[in-house]
């Protein structure tokens, strides 16, 4: 944007500091604590636990202070006209906690910045932690030049927290780029390892209406992942700061500046708790006994958590579990009852366990609440004030491989299956909805809903998650064989269940048949299923295996794209046996509310391998977290690149170039990640070199994994180095040597532009300004040492589909190994050691806690990867 109010840091920091007063050594805000009565009392909930700051009269920036920002015009409302930054103001909630925000307005004082002053805050209060709600001016670095070699500034020291304790004592906090604090917008895949974005994510149900924010396939996901909405407003990011000493009185917070760029705190507030209000625990199932038998009353009492999110809600059907298992309907589908006089309300809550649970009778207008940290299971906790209880079911779960035989032959078999909880609920198998939509045309999942009766169709073989303790299950096949209904005793640790169908008769046998009345010219199409918070897509496909035209030359194979929202996210493609499930984790928007973390994506990759499949980083680099280790670890094997704009100068191929010149080898693939009728099937694609093997899925595998491939979105590009092409290694001399490159690239549009590249840097190109349809270029290269050679090609024209996808081509590398030498960045591996903090500062501080076995497997993945960096650090002379 050529634009005289814009520079290309956004601001000038000069004049901002100028502006708020960077030159006052120290400013002093005496603020002797909070009066717990004038607190804000946001959802109604008790207030003792929180001590909101009013930092009135105190704050020293405004959005007019900040200036004109090129990127707060992206957020829409009054910013996209005058392109000041807004932010939210006045009194909120943010996951619970209470803060008093500044007022309203553009020339309004309503930030604290930290420039080069030093903030001291008098307390004089006990707390556990210190709430931050703020932001910090964004990373230029996001967005890099032509010509840029950058990384983002992830993990910037931008300021110090000190807490100044009573005794005289003194403990110091960071306060981070991407940790504590972040930008008030960003770009998808760039969330903060120890911070959220003050909007919450939501639960929603298949019958909440259509508005203009909501599409109808966001509903389908049953959440509302908020991280990247938010309209016309600024993201604060809201960090619960620990304090090393709660049991020392805080005197004051004294924060100090560590960097050019500048953190504005906007809300500031003490919590009494001792375990993070930002953190919650996995899903669980509450049983809320009524104050009176009034259950039936629709919408009557409703139930509401402070420090976490309520995900569903429901009032339990007539369910007696003997009737039900002598019943001859089974296999038909049942319509449910209401139960007369009913007293329970169920509710599946993720929070902390800091967390107060509040149940409100819209009818009298009383209000009951819960401290979830003093329910234990087997006993029923009063609430305040008497009259309703509360206690926690299914506390121990079983995470279950199950198969249903045939039993005459012995196999697993096809069937409609169904577990019921001993009250009836509905518990479908990995990979199927909880609730399903069963309106016309609108859900395609393998499931179905017979009048009230959800199922869930298997191949023979199924992953559940079942509660220890009764179970029920139905299981129906067709009309020729008996349907079963039974009752299990599931043990907790219980791995493996084994269920039987039984055919009353085989027509098949005796004659009858049962029945209900390649334009973009590839040859391989991974179609990958996926979790989507409670929506689960393709999965009922992956039990086909592939599928193969009639002349062999088209396969569509069925994968999945296993995810965590901040870890990343791999293609898992191909392989035999049973699909790596589970396929998301650790909550929205990839898996459930409350879901934990199960796994790491080293462990995925694992797997994956085990059955001798592709481990892709799929549009890499995003999320960046885990996927640091992974490649540490050689976890990985091919990266997925999407090309957009006209060069090269993107994070997504600079950061793979960071990689490639640390030593490890990833070769370059494309894909759509198709999702919509806007994305032709194959506009970025890959090519691997088969020569005359057979074409099959393992050969193609074979062959990304020896990196003979290039990604394209247009032109074709062929290329060789000495006559080597890329997967291949040239050995050369202690001095290095020249090599030979030479590439021929052919496009169905003109391209402008053919370039070889060295360890990332352009060694010989070619231009055609007019724009050609063919080109060759053959150029020795001097190389100075071992590194890699590539060669990529631009087109002008374009972009092309809806995410404006550049026509440009690249291939993977040819490595060049010089004996004796080896190929590293020492700034590379700081990044890598850098996000693998992230991921660790997240997984210990934010993730929802798996069990302790699973949560020592996602740790020894990080102590792993960065064993191994720091060795190589060693081995370089560098000290770290």
């Amino acid at each position: 944007m050529d634009d005289p109010r814009f520079r290309r840091s956004g601001w000038s920091r000069r004049n901002f500091l100028e502006t708020v007063g960077a030159g006052v050594p120290t400013l002093r805000l005496m603020l002797e604590g909070a009066n717990p009565a004038a607190q804000p009392q946001g959802r109604g909930f008790s207030r003792e636990k929180f001590v909101p700051i009013d930092l009135a009269g105190h704050f020293n920036s405004s959005p007019a202070d900040f200036g004109p920002q090129e990127r707060a015009q992206w957020l829409g409302g009054d910013s996209a006209r005058d392109s000041l930054l807004r932010t939210p103001a006045g009194e909120h909630d943010f996951y619970g906690l209470p803060f008093r925000l500044g007022p309203d307005g553009t020339e309004t004082k309503r930030w604290l910045a930290w420039t080069a002053s030093r903030v001291e805050i008098r307390l004089q209060e006990r707390a556990g932690f210190l709430c931050l709600a703020g932001f910090c001016d964004w990373d230029k670095n996001e967005r890099p030049e032509p010509g840029d070699d950058v990384a983002e500034q992830v993990g910037q020291l931008l300021a110090e927290a000190t807490l100044v304790y009573e005794d005289g004592s003194s403990r110091s906090l960071a306060i981070r780029r991407r940790f504590e604090v972040g930008a008030p917008s960003y770009p998808w895949g760039h969330l903060s390892f120890a911070s959220r974005p003050h909007r919450r994510d939501a639960p929603r149900r298949l019958t909440d209406p259509l508005t203009s924010g909501t599409d109808w396939g966001e509903l389908q996901t049953a959440v509302a992942d908020n991280a990247y909405g938010g309209g016309p407003l600024g993201t604060l990011w809201v960090s619960a700061l620990r304090n090393p000493e709660p049991e020392k009185t805080v005197r004051e917070l004294r924060i100090e500046a560590r960097a050019e760029a500048v953190f504005f705190l906007c809300g500031l507030t003490l919590f009494r708790g001792r375990e993070s209000p930002l953190r919650y625990e996995r899903l669980r199932l509450y049983r809320i006994t009524l104050p009176e038998a009034a259950a039936e009353e629709v919408g009557r009492f409703t139930a509401d958590v402070d420090l976490g999110i309520v995900a569903r809600t429901w009032v339990p059907r007539r369910f007696e579990p003997e009737a039900w298992l002598r019943a001859p309907e089974a296999g038909l589908g049942e319509r449910s009852e209401p139960i007369a006089g009913g007293r329970h309300l169920y509710a599946e809550v993720t929070a902390s366990p800091e967390a107060t649970l509040v149940l409100a009778d819209t009818k009298t207008g009383r209000r009951y609440a819960f401290e979830l940290g003093r329910v234990v299971p087997g006993e029923e906790l009063e609430g305040q004030p008497a009259g309703a209880r509360v206690e926690v079911l299914e506390r121990e779960k079983a995470w279950v491989q199950g198969r249903v035989l045939d039993a005459a032959t012995r196999q697993p078999t096809p069937v409609r299956l169904a577990f019921r909880s001993k009250e009836g609920r509905y518990i479908p198998p990995y990979g199927h909805r909880t609730e399903i939509n069963d309106s016309w045309f609108e859900d395609y999942g393998a499931d179905v809903k017979l009048m009230d009766s959800s199922f869930a169709y298997v191949d023979g073989t199924f992953q559940v998650e079942l509660p220890a303790g009764e179970v029920y299950v139905e299981i129906t096949k067709g009309f020729e064989y008996a349907p079963v209904r039974r009752k299990l005793e599931i043990e907790p640790g219980r791995r493996e269940l084994t269920l039987e169908v039984s055919r009353l008769t085989d027509l098949r046998a005796r004659g009858w048949v049962t029945a209900d009345t390649q334009a973009e010219g590839l040859n391989l199409i991974s179609l990958l299923a996926a979790q989507w918070g409670d929506l689960f897509t393709n999965v009922g496909d992956l039990a086909h295996g592939p599928i193969v035209s009639r002349d062999g030359e088209t396969i569509v194979q069925v994968s999945t794209e296993n995810r965590q929202h901040i870890l990343g996210h791999l293609g898992l493609v191909g392989g035999q046996g049973a699909p790596v499930f589970p396929m998301s984790a650790s909550g929205p928007s990839e898996s459930y509310l409350g879901d934990p973390l199960r796994t790491s994506l080293a462990d995925w990759a694992d797997a994956q391998r085990k059955r001798g499949g592709l481990v892709v980083a799929v549009h890499f680099p995003y999320p960046t977290a885990e996927l640091a280790a992974d490649v540490a670890l050689g976890k990985i094997d091919a990266v997925e690149l999407y090309p957009h704009g006209e060069h090269f100068n993107t994070l997504r191929f600079l950061d793979w170039y960071r990689y490639l010149n640390c030593g490890y080898r990833l070769p370059a693939v494309g894909g759509t990640d198709k999702m919509g009728a806007y994305m032709a099937v194959g506009a970025n694609r890959t090519y691997a070199y088969l020569g005359q093997a057979e074409f099959n899925f393992a050969n193609w595998a074979e062959a990304v994994r020896k990196g003979n491939t290039f990604m394209t979105t247009g032109p074709l590009v062929l290329f060789q180095a000495d006559g080597h092409p890329p997967g291949d290694e040239i050995t050369l001399g202690a001095g290095g040597g020249t090599v030979e490159a030479r590439v021929e690239a052919k496009s169905f549009v003109p391209f402008h532009r053919l370039e070889v590249v060295l360890n990332g840097k352009v060694v010989a190109s070619r231009e055609d300004a007019a724009g050609t349809r063919e080109m060759i270029l053959a150029e020795k290269v001097r190389v100075p040492g071992p590194g890699w050679l590539a060669a990529r090609c631009a087109s002008k024209l374009g972009p092309t589909t809806a995410w404006s996808l550049g026509i440009q081509a690249h291939t993977s590398p040819v490595y060049l190994r010089v004996p004796g030498q080896e190929l590293f960045s020492a700034p590379a591996v700081a990044y890598m050691l850098t996000l693998i903090e992230g991921a660790e500062t997240w997984a210990e501080g934010l993730a929802t806690r798996p069990d302790a076995e699973s949560l020592a497997r996602v740790r020894k993945v990080f102590a792993e990867a960065r064993e191994r960096l720091h060795r190589r650090l060693h081995e370089h002379g560098i000290a770290h």
